[in-house]
């Protein structure tokens, strides 16, 4: 935090050139370039009292020159001239006035940063502290354009940043000062206040989302009776994601808070954490854009596996489900997480699910993207799965599945890897149980020779309706 703090304050040293020029130019900046909420007029009069402000601000000494009896009374001028809101889109606009409310957030935010300092949180002084950040923060995102590509296009950097950041860390310090009673503390960041927090996740800017994810995991922390009402707002977030939109920003961030949360859950899960994973979490799989966030997705769904190992069933019924069959790239991603989850599987749990599960890795190993095929293949490569799943107990069971996809691959195949890979798999199995390896061969011979005939007598019948068609004069193209 120091040193946060002394590089804003280098930075706004090194702006005092300006500062001066400004000066002692003719002030010809208009008056009215603070942002007014249209249609209401009123506003604009307080506005007007906060610009005066400003140049009361220039007569008050600084809080550690201040004694202690006159400081809360100095902090709340400080924090009242901090709801002033400025234009950042027109840069050339009150640069003065932009620098003077920035000095004034570090001022506050370096002496918050002391013990002795944040005891000048007190109750008196919260509806203040609030109200400032709820001026910066709560604000409405500008919408994406139509063509914006999250995995291509950069993001827009809000440009209020300066003022942003250091507003963030202020309340950070707010919420994490043992000063703070997190009982008297809720009178002012209410429910309505956690609501118009989640929605600043949506925002592009990857600097303001890290704080606000930060802010939020400790205000999950402080407020426990608040903890319910952030996962079903969170869960509300997804369902506008997955069933509406297709469109957020921070999907990955909340998910990352997520993560933490779920390792806090008690065991038994209640019914809610069972709904949560079933309806929020794993549909989280079927938006286009999951390959954003599917590290912090991926690590949910594991964590929910080591809670309680009977949601396995649910998770991969869901994988399968929601299988990405026309993206390769995508493929390779839910094959690592398939793997990770198979290598938590109890033998009686995959009993459950064996049949879909391997036709789900027969199609993959017999996917036209080498990456695919590759990516399955590798599960032969895990000793815990070979032990536990892809056993020569279960053999009798997967083994006709995948024989004719390894067969096919074995048989030669334009990459080197996976033509190797199936090689040795099937040797494997080959070595294991040569009289099942020996049946699987024979059936699969059978289903290529039925196949051949099927195919010779659809050409039959074909070329039959073709001659029909000619001698009774039809033409046939």
């Amino acid at each position: 935090m120091k040193g946060f703090l002394n590089k804003v304050k280098g930075s706004v040293a090194g702006d005092k050139k300006e500062e001066m020029k400004a000066e002692k130019a003719p002030d010809t900046t208009p008056r009215a370039d603070v942002v007014l909420p249209k249609g209401v007029a009123k506003r604009r009069g307080s506005m007007a009292k906060q610009q005066r402000a400003q140049v009361v601000l220039k007569e008050l000494p600084l809080l550690v020159e201040t004694p202690m009896q006159k400081r809360e009374a100095l902090f709340k001028q400080k924090l009242q001239l901090c709801q002033t809101i400025f234009n950042f889109d027109d840069v050339d606009s009150d640069i003065r006035g932009k620098e003077i409310k920035r000095e004034t957030l570090v001022e506050l935010a370096e002496y918050v940063n002391t013990p002795a300092g944040q005891k000048i949180f007190t109750e008196a002084l919260m509806p203040d502290i609030v109200q400032m950040v709820k001026a910066n923060l709560f604000r409405t995102l500008p919408p994406q354009t139509e063509d914006f590509d999250p995995e291509e296009d950069e993001p827009a950097m809000e440009p209020g940043w300066p003022h942003l950041q250091v507003v963030y860390e202020f309340f950070l310090r707010f919420i994490v000062s043992s000063e703070v009673n997190g009982k008297v503390a809720k009178k002012y960041v209410d429910l309505p206040f956690i609501s118009n927090w989640i929605d600043l996740f949506d925002t592009e800017d990857p600097r303001e989302r890290d704080y606000v994810k930060t802010v939020l995991h400790r205000m999950y922390g402080k407020f426990m009776s608040y903890r319910s009402y952030i996962r079903k707002a969170i869960s509300q977030v997804f369902f506008r994601y997955i069933y509406e939109t297709g469109k957020h920003n921070g999907i990955g961030e909340l998910l990352e808070i997520l993560g933490s949360i779920i390792n806090g859950f008690a065991i038994p899960l209640k019914k809610e954490h069972l709904q949560f994973l079933e309806k929020a979490l794993i549909p989280l799989h079927k938006p286009r854009s999951v390959a954003l966030y599917h590290p912090q997705l991926s690590y949910c769904i594991s964590q929910y596996v080591e809670k309680d190992p009977e949601t396995i069933c649910t998770i991969l019924r869901g994988l399968i489900r929601f299988w990405p069959w026309n993206s390769s790239s995508k493929q390779v991603l839910f094959l690592n997480e398939l793997e990770e989850i198979m290598e938590l599987c109890r033998g009686d749990q995959i009993n459950q699910i064996q049949n879909d599960l391997f036709k789900l890795l027969a199609a993959c190993i017999a996917s036209e993207h080498f990456q695919v095929a590759e990516r399955a293949l590798y599960f032969w490569n895990s000793e815990h799965l070979c032990i536990n799943v892809l056993s020569q107990a279960r053999a009798p069971v997967f083994l006709p599945l995948v024989f004719g996809p390894l067969s096919k691959n074995a048989q030669g195949h334009w990459n080197q890897t996976v033509e190797g890979l199936a090689q040795s798999v099937l040797k494997m199995y080959m070595e294991m149980d040569i009289n099942l390896y020996d049946k699987c061969s024979r059936e699969h011979g059978e289903k290529n020779r039925t196949k051949d005939s099927e195919r010779s007598a659809a050409e039959d019948k074909w070329a039959k309706l073709e001659a029909a068609a000619i001698a009774n004069g039809l033409s046939y193209s």
